[in-house]
């Protein structure tokens, strides 16, 4: 047996000493934490549960962002990458979710991510049949659409949420007391600290709250220390405009997995990337995601933050990673860590998120700022974002009134929807060499004319 070395931290196999491994493990929970279970905050916010219910779902989604993360390390079959991947509950799928539990209720959001699960699973699984459709410009505009579309949630949120106090002065200092805490700790902080940001933004807004009386602990307190999370707390519903909301967006979330895998494989482990563990990376998504409908949660994906933290400290360990994704999982069956966190007020909450969200947007921009801006993608971006969000917020959605109500039901209010079918469209149709053909258009314009003289 190889002896372990604090070397291998830097290896994607190879035993490393445990007191070693647990720090590096412990520094990718951190810098995920708070991003994981928002989307469950906020989700539960818009589906009007109390914050017990709240609570427990903070706490299955530990628990299952533990399990996906394993098997993206440790696959099971074709699940899994086999790659340094950490798992979170997903930020792309809040605002279709947040819609479809105010029209359909939370059953049919349990019901349309446990479909969606086995539907972009079962795609990961025959990936190399049509990843070629997903082109990089539709990526980065749906990724920018994203980040737009939660905007206004992240501001929701700072204002005090959905309370009666939205808007008062005191969720105002809240949120500005959390949001200038994570600008200046991400602006001043030396180097992989800067992850923790958003942490300790969440950390000073909490406990300025406590001293302004914001926070309520009954529930930490509350009940038993130790629970194993709760199996099926909603029982699914099987409605089909929410399933083509939500499996849209699992499309969408397909192509930020394709992303983040390929980032991972080229800055963690400098080479390119495999064909199977692309494969293997997507089925973990989707087969993953349908386990956390079982416990309540929205969809589980691979996250970003995590992968700008291996490039910073070069950290590719698979043991090392695990003991994250174990502690991950040992927290989920502590109930006061979820009641913790769901005591949270939106204020502060929405001091975080607004940064973290309009990152999102950002990260869309940057990834259409790298590609060729020809005349066919800046036809693709114009209509895609012109048609996705001018229909979904004009005249407050009252322009889709003529479509069958499954048509409603699915794009009305909807703009990333909107934007990856006409991205996808558009991308599918236009020819390919639009720059060629208008060269020549404006040749046989000229040509006429240089025959007159």
């Amino acid at each position: 047996m190889k002896e372990a070395s604090i070397g291998n931290i830097y290896r994607l196999d190879g035993r490393v000493p445990l007191e070693a491994a647990i720090p590096f493990g412990l520094q990718h929970v951190l810098a995920m934490f708070v991003a994981n279970l928002t989307p469950i905050v906020i989700i539960a916010g818009a589906a009007g549960f109390d914050k017990a219910m709240t609570a427990m779902l903070v706490q299955n989604a530990m628990f299952v962002a533990g399990i996906a993360t394993l098997v993206q390390l440790y696959p099971l079959w074709k699940v899994g990458a086999r790659l340094p991947i950490v798992m979170g509950v997903s930020f792309t799928f809040v605002t279709a979710i947040c819609f479809v539990a105010a029209n359909f209720g939370y059953g049919a959001v349990v019901g349309a991510v446990l479909v969606g699960g086995i539907f972009e699973g079962t795609l990961g699984l025959l990936a190399k049949y049509w990843r070629r459709f997903i082109s990089p410009i539709v990526s980065s505009i749906v990724v920018t659409t994203i980040g737009f579309s939660l905007l206004g949630i992240g501001i929701r949120s700072f204002g005090g949420g959905y309370s009666d106090g939205y808007g008062s002065l005191d969720n105002l200092f809240l949120g500005t007391v959390t949001l200038v805490t994570c600008l200046l700790f991400s602006s001043f902080a030396k180097g992989h600290y800067k992850q923790l940001a958003v942490l300790v933004g969440l950390v000073v807004g909490y406990v300025v709250a406590f001293g302004l009386g914001k926070v309520n602990l009954s529930a930490v307190f509350a009940g038993n220390i130790f629970a194993l999370p709760a199996f099926l707390p909603v029982a699914p519903e099987f409605n089909l405009g929410a399933i083509i909301s939500v499996g849209i967006i699992f499309l969408v979330s397909a192509a930020e997995t394709i992303g983040d895998t390929t980032a991972m494989a080229v800055v963690g482990l400098k080479r390119d990337i495999k064909e199977r563990e692309i494969s293997g990376s997507l089925a973990c998504d989707g087969f993953c995601s349908s386990v956390a409908a079982l416990f309540g949660c929205s969809p589980i994906t691979s996250f970003s933050q995590n992968v700008g933290l291996i490039a910073m400290t070069k950290v590719v360990n698979r043991f090392a990673i695990m003991t994250g994704a174990v502690a991950m999982i040992i927290a989920g069956m502590f109930p006061p860590i979820g009641a913790f966190f769901a005591s949270l007020p939106d204020a502060v909450l929405g001091g975080c998120t607004i940064m973290m969200f309009g990152s999102i947007m950002v990260s869309g921009i940057q990834m259409m700022s790298r590609l060729q801006m020809t005349q066919r993608n800046v036809t693709i971006a114009a209509l895609s974002f012109s048609l996705g969000i001018g229909t979904t917020t004009a005249s407050e959605n009252a322009i889709w009134h003529v479509f069958p109500q499954i048509v409603q039901d699915v794009f009305s209010g909807n703009c990333v929807a909107v934007v990856y079918v006409v991205a996808i469209l558009l991308d599918t149709f236009l020819p390919a060499n639009m720059e060629v053909e208008k060269k020549e258009a404006e040749e046989e314009v000229l040509e006429p004319a240089i025959d007159n003289h």
